[in-house]
């Protein structure tokens, strides 16, 4: 009898410990976007639950309406996913000092950090605190439409001074209504901060989220406007304005090859090809000049929760998504072309990444480019470029001057930021 029962507490004591070491850990993970981006994910999860058995995910997704006002509310209860898919604007909003998301240097092991960028990884960085993984990244570089340079008989200029010299050989060939570029006043923000920081090796914003210009170098930024827009460069604020409020790429001038190129995102270029055909162009680039300034920031990260009680196996899901065979197959490109360096290598071999694909050149042209000063969560961000909006508005007007609109701007800007970053 007492044989039995201790055969039969010991099989119990077995039993338990057998359980306890293939108990179930529950992980959260939310993302928004389309059914695409869904299905890809949730297959994406399905296999790393079946490479980690003692791992479950809970998948909470939506579409981008939205998914800023629920991030919001979780993370003020406390209740935010042990991964959630984020976006570079937001940090301000929820880990100015980098405490609000979980320190991904603490679970190294797990992630395969030696695949991304280390400046990408600078970009999500703050307070010594790598708060996300850029899962891709974006840049704004120039494209140009083949045929309408070719009648204006002006080869892609270089540097600065060609680009300018290019606005009014076009305007001699062609006449008053074609440009070698057309840009919006984010466009221009930009471009501009582009060829300040070659020139100047200085960014207007601070990492902390202030102005960086004295009023004079902030003069010289608008002055530049002026003499681009003097120059038919570009169409000044005043007249794009009278083109209407449809999206740039249905524009009628932009369809019939009267403005000549864009400065734009290279995720993004797709929408402007239709029956055009565009190249990449050269960056243009000052002399001497150690950092293009590119404007480069990831599209999306993927951060682990500040309150995860998780996190290492939050970074392994990660670092599955991003870093593994299968995950990177099952995500494919519904988030755009991977940082990852793995992630590259294995769209690439699998023939699913179209190493002709304009994005993709301007991808490469971006990561090409010498970056030394990384942008900040402020750069574009769209009050920012309302108030910069506004500024050049008045001086096509006439109602002000670049001198008063570097002060004015100066000031209206850094109290929005200060509002930002209390």
């Amino acid at each position: 009898m007492k044989t039995k029962l201790v055969t039969t507490v010991t099989s119990l004591t077995l039993a338990i410990i057998s359980a306890s070491a293939f108990a179930e850990i529950e992980l959260r993970m939310s993302w928004w976007g389309g059914n695409e981006r869904h299905q890809a994910t949730n297959a994406a999860i399905e296999r790393f639950e079946a490479a980690h058995p003692d791992i479950k995910v809970k998948a909470e997704y939506t579409g981008w309406d939205g998914a800023l006002t629920r991030l919001t509310t979780q993370i003020a209860g406390n209740t935010e996913p042990d991964v959630m898919q984020t976006n570079l604007n937001w940090m301000p909003i929820f880990s100015k000092d980098g405490n609000g998301f979980y320190d991904l240097k603490k679970v190294k092991p797990e992630i395969a950090l030696e695949n991304f960028a280390p400046a990408a990884l600078n970009t999500v960085t703050f307070g010594d605190k790598l708060n996300g993984i850029p899962v891709s990244m974006t840049s704004r570089v120039f494209f140009y439409n083949h045929d309408t340079w070719t009648k204006a008989g002006v080869a892609y200029p270089n540097n600065w001074d060609e680009l300018m010299a290019a606005g009014k050989a076009f305007q001699s060939k062609l006449g008053d209504k074609y440009f070698p570029i057309v840009l919006e006043a984010h466009d221009v923000f930009a471009m501009n901060r582009s060829y300040m920081i070659q020139t100047m090796n200085k960014d207007i914003l601070s990492t902390d989220g202030k102005i960086n210009f004295t009023p004079e170098e902030m003069t010289s930024f608008f002055k530049l406007y002026v003499q681009q827009v003097n120059n038919h460069v570009f169409p000044s604020t005043k007249e794009f304005a009278s083109y209407g409020k449809a999206n740039l790429y249905e524009m009628r001038p932009w369809l019939s090859g009267e403005f000549g190129g864009v400065y734009m995102w290279d995720s993004a270029i797709t929408k402007y090809t239709d029956n055009l055909t565009l190249d990449l162009a050269p960056y243009p680039m000052a002399k001497g000049a150690k950092d293009a300034g590119l404007l480069s920031r990831p599209s999306m990260m993927f951060s682990v929760g500040r309150n995860s009680k998780h996190p290492a196996e939050a970074a392994k899901l990660i670092n599955f998504l991003l870093n593994d065979t299968d995950g990177i197959k099952a995500l494919g490109l519904t988030r755009g072309i991977p940082l990852s360096s793995s992630g590259m290598k294995v769209l690439k071999s699998e023939g699913t990444l179209d190493e002709s694909n304009l994005a993709f050149a301007g991808y490469q042209q971006a990561l090409s480019l010498p970056q030394i000063i990384a942008s900040t969560p402020y750069t574009d961000n769209a009050q920012l470029i309302d108030i910069f909006s506004e500024e050049l508005q008045a001086i096509d007007y006439g109602e002000s001057t670049p001198e008063k609109a570097a002060k004015s701007f100066i000031s209206k800007a850094n109290r929005m930021l200060a509002r930002l970053t209390r």
